[in-house]
């Protein structure tokens, strides 16, 4: 099992003291079946912010022992003790977990969406009582077993993801936060009595059950390769959520997405689709991405959206076969975030781990309106992002069926949709339902330092099976300067030989 801790992070910026805002950071990514090699010890380092930024009250929410906290220090907080270098002052951790316990989702939380009878099941569910008689007939109905197998702490992992969402909706309805970050959040193939694609408790719709107490409208966009499904059944016949969902179509899991499904009832033409063919790169999906979503933007007018930002579309994922890079990826959080909505930001897909961590920490930065360095930060897990140790994912050589007809038939399919749509939906008035409880953060003590952790230069790396996420192995040369061992594999950024193709969309798709 993966130990909790934080990823140690430089200074985002080249000259840091030329800018005056101090925010305080405690950074880890947290979905632990994809960046389980990323956290290990807790470690803090200065982050400040220009004027020019942009980033108002900015939250990022953490599942179990494992977040990313950064908000401004507000005017009549004592600043921070000098330590060092002003370039090198360090950052205050929030409090311990045992003193401060994040927002669990609760049984009764995750029923707002889901059946009693599958929280029941997942609550009670475990490796030892798989195969009792009360738990095992429920397995097919559920599905749980193969792409969702039962693991220790299942329901815990639940609570945490799906309380990272809905307390991430509570931000954003107190405005407490202009963006919410839950990078633990973003599973979207999870339906109302039904595990899906590695999701169990769908935290999208929780989240956004949540928004729709204050808001009037919630659009949701999903840029994860695979079809936000799950999350479109739950809106489909409603005109309060729109769903924009952009993913590879065809013989592909989960297999819908179809153009033509535009949603039913008071949903009709509220859920869009943008069906893709392997190999679409930056400028394919921006061409696309940009012109529809302004236009949703102008017809819908949302109060509130969430983006899914799974990293499974990016160039060298293990399962997909896009092939946009870490910017182009992260242009779109970048265009969302200029329509200054409140917006709810999270994770989702991704298979090449450390593609994952690279993703998710430049869209942070885009969050908060700064530019990191490409050169990554010297640590102890700085093997892993061998051999070019930068941030960046570029592109591959991959071929691209993504031809410009048929990438203007969907953009002009699409956009006749949108002007199909005479007004924007409105909302009668209601007694606001009440917000959910969100235990407070209580402040951290500015005078009080957690003892620093000093890496001692040994590598103490957890095993792993998986030769292509181990670390790359490094030695002096007679110059004094690191040596990539030969006999250890090359880039992880390559596309893997077999992609999956499909040449063409299917006319119609089965539900």
């Amino acid at each position: 099992m993966i130990r909790s801790g934080s990823f140690k992070v430089k200074t985002l910026c080249e000259n840091p003291k030329s800018f005056t805002t101090p925010y305080f950071l405690s950074f880890s990514p947290f979905n632990t079946l994809q960046i389980e090699k990323w956290i290990r010890e807790r470690r803090v380092a200065a982050v400040v912010l220009p004027r020019r930024a942009k980033a108002a009250r900015i939250v990022l929410l953490r599942a179990n022992n494992r977040r990313l906290l950064l908000r401004p220090r507000p005017p009549n907080e004592a600043p921070p003790h000098p330590h060092g270098s002003q370039s090198h002052r360090p950052l205050r951790p929030p409090p311990p977990h045992g003193n401060q316990p994040p927002f669990p989702a609760g049984p009764e939380d995750i029923r707002r969406f889901h059946s009693p009878e599958y929280v029941e099941f997942l609550s009670s569910v475990s490796p030892d009582t798989l195969h009792d008689h009360t738990h095992a007939r429920h397995l097919k109905r559920f599905n749980v077993g193969e792409d969702c197998p039962v693991f220790d702490g299942l329901f815990s992992f639940c609570q945490a993801s799906a309380g990272g969402s809905i307390g991430a909706a509570v931000k954003l309805n107190r405005q407490d936060a202009d963006i919410a970050i839950n990078w633990a959040g973003g599973l979207h193939h999870a339906k109302k009595s039904e595990a899906s694609g590695f999701c169990y408790v769908n935290d999208i719709v929780l989240g956004i059950l949540e928004l729709l107490k204050v808001h009037r409208r919630v659009l949701y966009v999903d840029i994860d390769i695979h079809h936000g499904d799950g999350v479109e059944e739950a809106f489909y016949v409603t005109d309060r959520v729109m769903t924009v969902s952009f993913h590879k179509f065809g013989d592909f899991f989960p297999g819908t997405g179809h153009i033509k499904d535009i949603g039913a009832a008071a949903g009709k033409y509220y859920a869009l689709n943008v069906p893709l063919n392997d190999g679409v790169n930056d400028e394919n999906f921006r061409t696309l991405f940009r012109p529809i979503i302004q236009k949703v933007m102008e017809v819908y007018q949302p109060d509130a959206v969430v983006l899914q930002c799974g990293a499974d579309s990016l160039a060298g994922d293990r399962l997909g076969c896009f092939n946009l890079s870490v910017k182009g990826h992260a242009d779109c959080l970048r265009f969302l975030r200029s329509f200054n909505v409140p917006l709810m930001v999270l994770g989702g897909g991704g298979y090449t781990i450390r593609n994952v961590a690279r993703c998710w920490c430049y869209e942070t930065a885009v969050a908060v309106d700064v530019e990191p360095d490409n050169r990554l930060p010297y640590n102890e897990y700085y093997e892993y992002f061998g051999p070019d140790y930068t941030l960046h994912v570029e592109p591959s050589h991959m071929e691209n069926l993504n031809t410009e007809r048929d990438l203007e038939k969907i953009r002009n399919m699409l956009l006749e949709q949108l002007s199909k749509l005479q007004h924007v939906p409105s909302v009668p008035f209601q007694t606001m339902p009440p917000t959910t409880e969100v235990p407070e953060e209580r402040e951290e003590d500015m005078e009080v330092r957690p003892k620093p952790r000093i890496w001692n230069g040994q590598n103490d790396y957890e095993s792993d099976d998986d030769e292509d996420e181990k670390p790359l192995q490094r030695s002096l040369n007679s110059n004094a300067t690191y040596q990539t061992s030969t006999d250890l594999r090359g880039s992880s950024d390559t596309v893997k030989e077999e992609d999956m193709t499909d040449d063409t969309i299917k006319d119609e798709i089965s539900h």
